[in-house]
């Protein structure tokens, strides 16, 4: 082959590598993303953070209002219900990828939701077996520690944990077992100012019986993390797209459940005391189990691994600020 030809050559087969390198990438890195949870608390601040880095959002919907709710983010809505797993798949069969972030959160109902989740899981995973379409389900960050107490980390699934919410992890790794791509977000207290997790029906308890009250001494610890982190951490987790990773959404380790009451006894101008025995379940009623848990968590295999760094409020920060 001649000097001249040869050059052509090379030009020709760089030219076609470089368009199929960037086509691919493009393919790669704008998807057509289902959202659950779409109107709710945090995923209608994954909506925009996802928008903005150029994916389309299908977000899911059960109502008018919602509907118009993500048009005027400029979203797409898909009508479905969590209580019907089929709408779900019918989402996930539409997409490139898919984010599940819905939760019923009636904790009064807690067992009950978390076997709804494990039902829809298996049905938006039906979806995608047989593809390499990213699946990003949420998991609670407590399963992370291998005892009570243990500082969770993302490394560890504690299957003998006693909270209902493993089977979402579960129904998550029966579905990599068939070959879906599947990653977790684990959630800690998720808050602002207006909503703030396991904190809020906490709230509701204080406000009806006229005092905030805290087990014990109050050394138990909730891990946190604003609801803005959190919402970017999914985003890059669908982008990711790791096979089998698992990541925390946490901001905050442990914030102890003494210094939550005494935030909340400055915002809702309410007297703070300690409670134990017949007098703290009559107090917390069904929050009882949930007040006694002890759930600090890491984050710092997340951050290394997604350069995701969290920047917003801190826990008692937004109790201070409470909108009441």
């Amino acid at each position: 082959m001649r000097p001249n030809d040869l050059n052509k050559f090379v030009q020709v087969v760089f030219a076609g590598w470089f368009l199929s390198f960037t086509h691919t990438t493009t393919e790669r890195e704008t998807m057509r993303i289902f959202l659950t949870g779409a109107t709710g608390f945090i995923g209608s601040q994954i909506v925009p953070q996802l928008l903005e880095a150029g994916h389309q959002v299908l977000g899911l919907t059960r109502s008018d209002a919602g509907a118009k709710q993500l048009a005027a983010l400029g979203a797409e809505a898909h009508r479905g219900d969590l209580d019907n797993p089929a709408t779900l798949r019918s989402g996930a069969e539409k997409a490139d990828a898919v984010i599940h972030c819905a939760f019923d959160h009636d904790f009064s109902r807690f067992v009950e939701n978390c076997q709804k989740d494990q039902r829809n899981l298996e049905a938006m995973g039906e979806a995608l077996v047989g593809s390499t379409r990213p699946l990003v389900i949420t998991s609670g960050a407590g399963l992370g520690s291998r005892r009570p107490g243990e500082l969770a980390s993302e490394e560890v699934f504690d299957a003998a944990n006693p909270s209902p919410r493993k089977v979402s992890e579960e129904a998550g790794a029966a579905l990599a077992a068939r070959g879906v791509n599947v990653s977790i977000v684990r959630l800690p207290q998720v808050h602002d100012t207006r909503k703030q997790g396991l904190i809020t029906p906490l709230i509701e308890i204080a406000r009806a019986k006229g005092r905030v009250a805290y087990l014990g001494e109050g050394k138990n610890r909730f891990a946190a993390a604003h609801v803005s982190d959190v919402a970017r951490l999914y985003k890059l987790a669908v982008e990711r797209a790791e096979p089998h990773a698992r990541y925390h959404a946490v901001a905050e380790e442990g914030v102890p459940m003494r210094d939550i009451a005494k935030a909340l006894g400055r915002s809702l101008k309410l007297p703070v005391v300690s409670l134990a025995g017949p007098e703290a379940k009559d107090y917390f009623g069904w929050m009882e189990m949930f007040a006694s848990l002890d759930i600090p968590a890491s984050s710092i295999i997340t951050q290394k691994k997604l350069g995701w760094t969290p920047v917003g409020p801190g826990l008692i920060a937004d109790l201070d600020k409470l909108e009441i």
